[in-house]
This record gives C-alpha cells, structure tokens and sequence, in this order.
C-alpha cells in the first residue's frame, strides 16, 4: 500500500473523495507512476498531480484509471464531474510557485488601493450565487414532488403519502421477491443506475428495500438517498469487499440482489 501525501486541507469535499477514489485504484493496479504513465498514456509528473490534488486530470484518464484499476468507469467518470464543477467554482486548491518577498511587497503596494473595490466585487457576487442557489433549490424542489407523486401513482400497492415538514413526504412498500437468484423489491428492476447522495426515487426506494433485506438498516424506505442510506451503502460494499465510496454502481447493485438475508 503506497503512503500517500496528505491533500492539501482547502480541497472540496468533493474533490478530496474523488482524489482518494484515484488513490485507492492505483493502489489496487500495484503499479508504479511510471508504470501507470505507460499503461494510461499520460506522463508520470502528470499523474503525481492528480494523485496530490494539485489539479484534476481529464476524463479520458479517468476512463484509464478506471480501466487499469478494475473499477466502472461510469461511476468514476460520474465522481470526476462532481469534482470538477466544485474545482470550477474554485473551491479546489491551487498551486504554484512561490513567489519571492520583493515581488509580494511590490504587488501588495500596487493593490493596495484596489482592496475596497474587491471587497464590493466579492459581496455582489456572494449576493448573486446565493439568490441563484436558492431558486435553483425550489426548482428542484417542485420537480422532485412533481416526479415522486409520478412515481407513486404509478405503484399499484403504494403506502399513503405521509404529510410532513420533510423534504420527500413519500413512503414506500417493500415487497421482496426472488427471480432467478436475485432479489427484488417491486420497485424497480435495475442494475445499473448510479445513485448517489441527495439523489431521489422509486430506484433509491429499491437499493433501500434491498438494504434493510440485507440486514443493513437504511432509514425509511421513503426513496431520498441521505445520510442514513449512504452509510448503509458504505457497509454493504465493506462487507463484500467493494470499493467504499457510498456510491451505487453496477457491482454495489449485484451484491444487493445477490445478498443473503440477514
């Protein structure tokens, strides 16, 4: 197991579990930079920067770590654009050369005058990007009840609609049945869909159901894949040996439906 090199504390959480995701894959490939730089077709210098957050490398050598490391690329490229959109945001460190203590005392003189205007610049913009998150919020909002009470209506033998402060007033009925040595919950036969945190719906519903048939409780089986749901995740994919990401991919799908009874 290689000793990596503590990221740098300003990286997104976001950032820091993707990079993580990186590290552990190569750790699994038991490859060498160079080694790694040769079976991907990016160079060595490139790869030690996107192992140590220094910058974010592009999807295609996602796909090749990926590849080289055994994992979905799906899953990872989906972990890459959650990433790469708090890195755009500039919520990811960046690095550079140190600059020497003239040049620093000469440009703090030079902008010294500019602090002010800055200052300004910087609320409007904090002014902006929160009256946007906020809209963007009720959209989302509207469209998640419009899309569960689809769902719902869709059921045949749904539970009643439990009126609540909650964000998702929808509990759902677990009606666990086994179809050629796989287990399903009634609620959706997928096997393939990427789930992740603040993700909803009828297939969240199901990885839940299937779940709490595991003996890994998630929460209520009310389809929003929170805290509780991506904990239960996190120890499924302990259990049977997966990469721990809180992420439902492919293989975690294979082991909820393949999964014992508890």
């Amino acid at each position: 197991m290689s000793r990596w090199k503590e990221l740098p504390a300003e990286l997104h959480v976001d950032v820091r579990q993707f990079i993580v995701r990186l590290r552990r894959l190569k750790d699994r490939s038991e490859l060498s930079t160079r080694q790694l730089a040769a079976k991907s077709g990016y160079s060595a210098r490139s790869w030690q920067r996107y192992l140590n957050g220094r910058s974010l490398p592009p999807p295609e050598a996602v796909e090749a770590m990926a590849r080289i490391g055994g994992d979905d690329p799906t899953r990872l490229l989906v972990l890459h654009e959650i990433a790469a959109e708090q890195w755009a945001e500039g919520s990811a460190v960046t690095t550079g050369a140190p600059e020497s203590t003239s040049a620093r005392t000469s440009t703090e003189q030079q902008s010294s005058g500019r602090y002010p205007r800055a200052l300004v610049t910087a609320g409007a913009v904090a002014l902006v990007l929160s009256v946007s998150a906020a809209l963007l919020l009720a959209v989302r909002l509207a469209d998640t009840r419009a899309q569960l009470a689809d769902a719902r209506a869709a059921t045949v033998s749904a539970a009643p609609t439990i009126v609540s402060e909650s964000l998702v007033p929808v509990i759902y009925t677990c009606r666990p049945e086994q179809r050629d040595g796989r287990w399903y919950a009634g609620l959706s036969r997928t096997t393939d869909a990427i789930l992740a945190y603040t993700y909803v719906g009828p297939e969240v519903a199901e990885a839940q159901c299937l779940l709490r048939r595991a003996g890994i409780p998630p929460g209520d089986i009310d389809g929003v894949f929170g805290p509780k749901t991506q904990r239960a995740v996190e120890r499924i994919q302990t259990r049977d040996g997966l990469v721990v990401d809180g992420v439902i991919g492919p293989h975690t799908w294979k082991a909820l439906r393949e999964a014992a009874p508890k």
